[in-house]
């Protein structure tokens, strides 16, 4: 018997009896005191209420983990980069080529601050020439210029760049991807081109903002057009501005790169597609954290069914109390009460488990380790919310019961 029910009853100046009231603590107590007699029925319940919450905060925290890291990514790469290529002739259906002096015509744009260029080669990288030609393996051949680099922010894995001395000779530089299929692990190796050996001078970082780069042997300039035969026309004009004036620079781009025919050029931001993937990360989550709902009301269902034999099981400390005076809404608080702790054991080991699923993940692939506090708070509140629904039918019942029949059903 609590502190509130010994003194339970009062007598007012009228002389009439009234009801004592509970206290926080002696709620909690009472609240408490199912939970504490049957340990294991309380774990394997509040168990199906963690499972629910850990897959929302797992979903929610692995979505925004790989989201910063895209945006991370961004960040590093820029979105300031356009890219001009050749578009297609509207009317005669020819094949459209960018001017040799595209990318000088591209540098004299106001807000332009680095240009870079790439040319396709008619050509195939093997590595040897006992390979048979078309065993490309899917690795295109390009020439480019030295400020290709620069543009694209990329760096070296091995190896260096072209410069204006080694950019004449039959030197080559990897894209990470061309140096993975043929084998490439450090310069100095020779691959052939066409009907000579090109001296490996460099591997590449990978380049998310150029995966055609990742995937090309690049050749230097001077030599693609002494070597291999290349015409001089760029077919990717690569451009770096600053972030206030890439609009203006997007507007005319096109034109000053042809101006009798700007359609014939064609302008994209390849940061368009980590953005979009960015935009989208959550897209597929939500049928994880539709199942991780309906995991949830099925913990729901779970915590009602055991408050529910509860109450079965416990007439006999009802009656005894609602005999020694306990009124029915505090017997109905004793039992919602009993449901809340339940089901808040449950959410606050569901937030626990998704967040440490979360680190796990973003761990292993060194991602940033990023739970949005309204997610585990969010997540928390439903189990509250559905700890007071699922408490609220036995408590009800259990507050109706008479105590005359409740002792002596026992």
């Amino acid at each position: 018997m609590t502190a509130g029910e010994r003194t339970k009853t009062r007598r007012g100046r009228r002389g009439v009896l009234k009801a004592a009231r509970l206290g926080p603590r002696d709620v909690l107590h009472v609240g408490s005191a199912g939970l504490r007699s049957r340990p294991v029925r309380v774990v394997l319940s509040a168990l199906g209420i963690a499972i629910g919450i850990a897959t929302m905060v797992a979903v929610v925290g692995i979505s925004s983990s790989s989201k910063a890291q895209l945006m991370r990514e961004l960040d590093a790469l820029g979105t300031n980069m356009l890219v001009a290529s050749p578009g297609e002739a509207m009317f005669s259906g020819e094949e459209v080529k960018l001017p040799r002096d595209a990318a000088g015509r591209v540098g004299r744009v106001d807000g332009v601050e680095d240009v870079g260029a790439t040319g396709d080669l008619e050509r195939s990288v093997r590595r040897s020439e006992k390979i048979p030609e078309d065993e490309t393996g899917g690795i295109s051949v390009k020439a480019s210029t030295e400020g290709l680099l620069k543009v694209l922010r990329g760096g070296m894995a091995h190896g260096s760049w072209f410069n204006a001395a080694n950019s004449r000779y039959p030197s080559v530089v990897l894209g990470h991807v061309a140096a993975k299929r043929l084998g490439i692990t450090s310069p100095g190796q020779q691959v052939w081109i066409d009907d000579r050996y090109f001296t490996v001078i460099g591997i590449l970082d990978p380049l998310p903002l150029a995966p055609d780069v990742e995937r090309s042997a690049l050749t230097g300039w001077d030599a693609s057009k002494d070597l291999l035969g290349f015409d001089g026309h760029p077919t990717s004009v690569y451009e770096r501005s600053t972030d206030a004036s890439v609009n203006s620079v997007r507007k005319l781009l096109a034109a000053s790169i042809d101006p009798e025919n700007p359609r014939n050029v064609q302008v994209t931001d390849p940061s368009s597609a980590l953005q979009a993937k960015a935009a989208t990360e959550g897209a597929f989550s939500t049928l994880l954290l539709g199942l991780g709902g309906i995991a949830l009301l099925v913990g729901g269902v779970g915590v009602a069914n055991t408050m529910i034999i509860s109450v079965l099981e416990r007439r006999y400390e009802i009656g005894l109390r609602r005999s020694l005076g306990a009124t029915r809404g505090q017997i109905r608080v004793q039992f919602v009460t009993e449901s809340l702790m339940l089901s808040g054991l449950g959410g606050a080991a569901g937030v626990a488990l998704g967040a440490a699923a979360t680190a796990a993940y973003a761990l292993s692939g060194g991602l940033p380790w990023v739970v949005p506090p309204w997610a585990m708070a969010g997540g928390f509140g439903a189990t509250l919310a559905i700890g007071t629904v699922a408490g609220l039918y036995p408590a009800v019942r259990a507050a109706r019961l008479s105590p005359t029949l409740a002792l002596h059903a026992t």
